[in-house]
């Protein structure tokens, strides 16, 4: 039940990817307009991860986790239904707070219901499922609002959302032997050296950027740019657009057990994983962007794959936060590190439509192909800085690690 709430927020927050264009056309409004529901949504799922950790530590994941997938179901109806700017704005701020208050709550289940060793799996296994939901916001949304209209399509997602609500409210317990746990009341103090315990691990840090660094170009794609890209920038047809994302979210859940396992298996090297995933991403960008001309199908579904692979990817991030910090900051830790890739998301997306703006001669949607060039290439400064700190701070997680073993050896 966890888990379909999951896929219901990812689709909510995925859910404007394919319907970019016609919210242009719907409120009347500017490139730099249309990041803007992206951008507040990512604003508020951002800063909303750290109080959500320390919620889901004080009343439990099940209490939470409800609150946040009603909260997603009564925005996305308020979406269904706006018919100004400023109100549409308003509800797709709900959806991001409602989303915020998932991923957290299905982790903190995971680590109640499971064995320590099959932790890494199932965290990945999550991450799949859940992506999902992005599926279902490519091709179906896009077949839903061509059949039923915005109202309607929207409305619907709305209504499936408050049913499985109701749903999760009957059969999700916190743990096997209790319906709803609570923890502690913690002073603000004992808050804020949590955090800063948690932040002063250099194994959190390196979750963070790894986090920061993998998860942008798909996340950017999936939520809002992907759709016009492909259409605009690479005059590809709305359904080969759609099939396109399809085949983004596909590597995903195919990418998500392949590398839970190996991550299982070679704890030591997930740092390196993340870097290779990297270098390959921005290798397949630049041939994308470098291309004469609109890139040729075969290297789009190239680019698309490793965009997905980057996602899971991003995943092995809150594994490095789950074994550099002690169970009592795991929501905290978890928190912080999931804020890496949806800053990075926040910062591109809304770069991306600030350029198109000063590209676009006019306004309207009508990019061109070269103002998606400019825009594009400015995944270039994110990855550059992320891959900094990630040989940065695996450097010094590798030390601290040393440093421990050195001391139990002595101990011992």
């Amino acid at each position: 039940m966890a888990l379909a709430l999951y896929l219901l927020a990812v689709f909510h927050r995925s859910s404007l990817a394919v319907a970019g264009l016609l919210a242009v056309d719907r409120f009347h409004i500017s490139a730099a307009q249309l990041a803007a529901f992206t951008m507040l949504q990512l604003l508020v799922y951002a800063a909303m991860q750290v109080p959500v950790g320390l919620l889901v530590d004080r009343f439990g994941p099940r209490r939470v986790l409800l609150t946040g997938a009603l909260l997603l179901g009564v925005s996305q109806g308020a979406f269904a239904f706006a018919t100004s700017y400023p109100a549409a704005l308003l509800a797709r701020t709900g959806v991001g707070i409602g989303d915020a208050m998932t991923f957290i709550c299905v982790l903190r289940l995971l680590a109640t219901w499971f064995p320590v060793r099959r932790i890494p799996l199932f965290t990945q296994l999550t991450g799949t499922v859940g992506q999902l939901g992005t599926m279902l916001a490519a091709a179906p949304m896009t077949l839903a609002l061509g059949a039923l209209g915005w109202s309607r399509a929207y409305g619907a997602t709305a209504l499936i959302g408050l049913v499985l609500t109701a749903l999760g409210f009957v059969v999700l317990r916190d743990a096997p032997e209790r319906r709803a746990t609570r923890g502690d009341r913690m002073a603000w103090g004992a808050v804020r050296s949590s955090l800063a315990a948690s932040w002063g691990h250099p194994g959190t840090r390196l979750g963070f950027w790894m986090h920061f660094t993998t998860q942008f170009s798909a996340t950017t794609l999936g939520l809002l740019w992907g759709y016009p890209f492909l259409v605009r920038g690479e005059g590809r047809s709305a359904g080969e657009a759609g099939v396109l994302l399809t085949l983004m979210v596909l590597a995903m859940v195919v990418a998500g057990p392949v590398l839970g396992q190996l991550v299982a298996l070679h704890p030591w090297h997930r740092s390196s994983m993340v870097l290779v995933i990297v270098l390959t991403l921005v290798a397949l960008w630049t041939a994308v962007l470098a291309w004469p001309g609109d890139a040729p199908l075969w290297l789009l579904v190239l680019m698309l794959l490793a965009c997905g692979v980057g996602g899971p990817a991003s995943v092995i991030g809150f594994d490095v936060g789950r074994t550099s910090n002690p169970a009592t900051r795991l929501a905290s830790s978890t928190g912080i590190i999931n804020m890496g890739g949806f800053t990075a998301s926040l910062l591109l997306v809304v770069a991306i439509g600030l350029v198109l703006d000063w590209r676009t001669p006019g306004g309207g949607s009508d990019y061109t192909p070269g103002a998606f060039r400019w825009a594009m290439s400015l995944q270039y400064f994110l990855w550059g800085l992320g891959l900094l700190q990630i040989w940065r701070y695996r450097l010094r997680a590798r030390r601290v690690i040393d440093r421990a073993a050195l001391q139990a050896g002595v101990a011992a």
